[in-house]
């Protein structure tokens, strides 16, 4: 099988699915909205906001991974949505495990069909930025060297070893010189 023709035959399993899932699912946010007091065409309207929103918010996501931003909210929404609709979908069931199971197979179809898509959705990177120096790289500035006799003391000490102070030019002042008075 070529490749065109296996991805023709994955979308029509892709949109056979989505229909009866979707046909599934707006059927029962509607019911579930006109036997809880809602008026036929508000049902209809629960169910077009439900069931599409999850179908945006699923684009949504994949258009943002593209894009490399972030699709936590976005992926937080369509969780939520996704639920309302399974939730209306076991409402609708008969009071029972088997009547539950049954009722949420379009939910969850839908949901493992987002899931699928999304998951072939190409995951862009950001560029790499050009090499640039480290903030924790500093180039030490040289000292100046200057030849300076150690100071001995003209005392015996009681070790072997001659007691050595080191010269002031050894480790120069960090503050500025002032030039003028200071009142």
């Amino acid at each position: 099988m070529s490749n065109g023709t296996e991805s023709a035959v994955r979308l029509l399993i892709l949109l056979a699915i989505g229909t009866m899932a979707g046909a599934a699912a707006f059927t029962h946010v509607h019911d579930l909205s006109v036997t809880h007091g809602q008026p036929d065409w508000i049902g209809w309207a629960n169910a077009v906001a439900v069931e599409l929103m999850a179908i945006y918010l699923g684009l949504e996501i994949r258009a943002r991974r593209r894009a490399g931003r972030p699709v936590g909210l976005v992926g937080s929404l369509l969780v939520a949505f996704a639920l309302l609709s399974l939730a209306a979908q076991v409402a609708e069931a008969q009071a029972s495990v088997w009547g539950w199971i049954v009722a949420a197979v379009p939910s969850l179809a839908f949901l493992a069909l987002v899931k699928v898509v999304l998951s072939n959705a190409p995951v862009h990177t950001p560029a790499d930025e050009p090499d640039q120096p480290s903030a924790y790289q500093y180039e030490e500035p040289e000292r100046p060297t200057t030849a300076v006799e150690p100071v001995r003391s003209a005392e015996p000490t009681p070790s072997s070893a001659p007691a050595v102070v080191p010269p002031r030019a050894v480790v120069p002042s960090n503050r500025p010189h002032v030039v003028g008075i200071i009142r």
